[in-house]
């Protein structure tokens, strides 16, 4: 599993619900939420093509967004099922 943490312009331009909708297309699970610092947090799981699709689309976002930075570390955690979107912290 992986936390990335992705900073730029990614709150209040469908990121979240760009992130969710690529996560479900390529079978990864997890979690997006908005932080309190303008960053978006997320947790991914899923298979190695899967992770390195879905961090490229990652850096992409959708159009309104301007991602400048995606960073990415391993977890321990794989206890998530499906992939949500959750409330900023």
């Amino acid at each position: 599993m992986q936390r990335v943490l992705v900073s730029g312009r990614v709150q209040q331009v469908g990121y979240r619900d760009f992130v969710v909708r690529r996560a479900k297309a390529l079978g990864v699970t997890g979690w997006v939420r908005n932080l309190s610092d303008g960053r978006v947090e997320m947790l991914a799981d899923g298979d190695q093509e899967a992770i390195e699709a879905f961090l490229a689309a990652c850096h992409q976002g959708p159009q309104l967004a301007r991602v400048e930075d995606v960073s990415v570390f391993p977890v321990d955690d794989r206890s998530v099922k499906g992939f949500t979107k959750r409330f900023t912290v």
